[in-house]
């Protein structure tokens, strides 16, 4: 006869495990922190047509990443238009620059690509990429304690987070059992107890893979090197968990440059800026480029990606001909001319977001994301302005807003130990490690925010939860 696991259970039994494995706060030692969200009994289910939509995104991403990445190789060259590469270098340090631009890491791309993923009334809408993204540790974890319930998990038939994240880095270094440097910065310190787990995880598995501040990283000639109670350990492979924005704040950042330069460590993501900037979406849409991505990606890619990348543009504060129009920009069927025409939009026309592009603190964890209908008139025309003066040194993008459907979740409060049900909207965020030239789907990490909510990211009021295959 199988025992019934009653809901109320499964999510005090989730708890206690995230807790003793580092992941989560606990209500005693500080809800509130940046590793603490609901709990729920069960997985987030995708239908059969789903899962094969995220395998099938994936290989439409590599190429992306890909056409992108030569796009901007060109561009410097004057193959393509060079406003193309200006604008992924603006507020960049030319040393940064000229690392990107290296021949050595000509054809080198993100290990890792992750999308974040809004769930709406028709489909999907891809709003952001993400070639540095955290989470993936902590998707590795609640796969395996929500699997342990009997629910197939999206992405656990290629053999999990843990392996593919080392077999990526494998296919980095070129090399079989390379010894891996995971750092982790400063900056970076909330993800900390992810990487924790995740290199204690292959550590376990015999994987030599060891988890270090920059600071820890020993600088010989010969290489780079990370001390262990046997001896010093020669890294062929270093996997940055820091922001290239960072670095003049992380310890040793030179130095790991310069052996990633001389070729005596692979480092992953590569230095390229330029493939770090939401505003390549908007390059993506220029109508004088988009013959270019058609031919470079396929028909078939750019028609799956036009369909789900958000109608987006540069806040580019130089003006234009009298003749000329911001492309696609419309207001009550009008052509705009001038940024400054959006200042009065009505909170119905400012249907839109405002982000930093990149190579900023303000960049990721939605920290400088402004919802157009969600804040004042006042704000938003001030925070506009704001975004146009800073152009030259930090530029911003304009994005369409894709409003997430409601769906209802359960989760358990944290105080009665109740049950009880929420209307959220669904951020989905599928890891794709690049194993071989082959981006393989590792699992998918669900984060649904309360319907009132209008940006979607990891809070304590969300329900965090892997993706499962439904089946039906």
């Amino acid at each position: 006869m199988t025992m019934v696991v009653k809901p109320e259970d499964i999510c005090s039994e989730i708890e206690e495990s995230l807790i003793q494995s580092g992941l989560f706060s606990s209500a005693e030692n500080g809800y509130g922190e940046a590793n603490s969200w609901r709990i729920s009994p069960e997985p987030y289910f995708l239908s059969p047509q789903e899962v094969q939509f995220f395998s099938d995104l994936g290989h439409h991403l590599l190429k992306f990443y890909t056409v992108c990445n030569q796009f901007y190789l060109d561009s410097t060259k004057g193959r393509i238009p060079e406003w193309f590469a200006n604008y992924l270098d603006i507020g960049k340090p030319t040393e940064l620059i000229n690392l990107g631009r290296m021949k050595r890491f000509k054809r080198s791309l993100p290990g890792i690509i992750r999308p974040d993923v809004i769930v709406t009334e028709d489909g999907f809408a891809v709003t952001e990429l993400d070639s540095v993204p955290g989470g993936f540790g902590l998707t590795a974890g609640l796969m395996s304690l929500y699997g342990g319930y009997g629910s197939p998990m999206v992405g656990e038939e290629h053999g999990g987070i843990p392996e593919l994240f080392y077999e990526m880095l494998e296919s980095v270094s070129g090399a079989r059992g390379c010894k891996v440097a995971l750092l982790v910065s400063d900056e970076a310190k909330d993800y900390r107890k992810e990487m924790d787990h995740l290199g204690n995880l292959l550590k376990n598995k015999g994987f030599p893979v060891y988890l270090r501040h920059p600071s820890e990283v020993m600088f010989k000639e010969e290489g780079l090197f990370v001390k262990e109670p046997d001896g010093e350990i020669l890294i062929d492979v270093i996997y940055r968990f820091f922001e290239l924005f960072d670095l003049p704040n992380v310890p040793k950042s030179d130095l790991i440059a310069y052996s990633c330069k001389k070729g005596r460590v692979k480092v992953s993501p590569p230095y390229k800026a330029f493939l770090e900037e939401k505003l390549v979406f908007s390059l993506f849409h220029h109508p004088s480029l988009s013959p270019l991505w058609e031919k470079a990606l396929g028909i078939e890619t750019f028609k799956f990606l036009s369909h789900l990348i958000p109608e987006t543009w540069i806040l580019d504060n130089r003006e234009l001909p009298p003749f000329a129009v911001i492309p696609g920009l419309k207001i009550k069927g009008k052509g705009i001319q001038d940024w400054k025409d959006l200042y009065p939009l009505t909170q119905k026309e400012r249907e839109m977001v405002i982000k930093p592009s990149g190579f900023s603190p303000e960049s990721w964890g939605s920290r400088g994301v402004i919802v157009g209908h969600d804040v004042s008139q006042s704000n938003w025309a001030e925070n506009l302005d704001r975004s146009l003066k800073d152009f030259t040194g930090q530029p911003s993008i304009l994005q369409t807003f894709h409003k997430g459907k409601r769906v209802k979740a359960v989760f358990m409060d944290r105080k009665t130990r109740a049950l009880e049900e929420m209307e959220c909207r669904v951020r989905l965020t599928p890891y794709y490690f690049v194993v071989e030239d082959l981006p393989r789907l590792g699992g998918v990490l669900a984060t649904l925010c309360p319907q009132d909510k209008k940006k979607i990211h990891g809070m304590v009021d969300a329900i965090m939860i892997p993706c499962a295959v439904a089946d039906r």
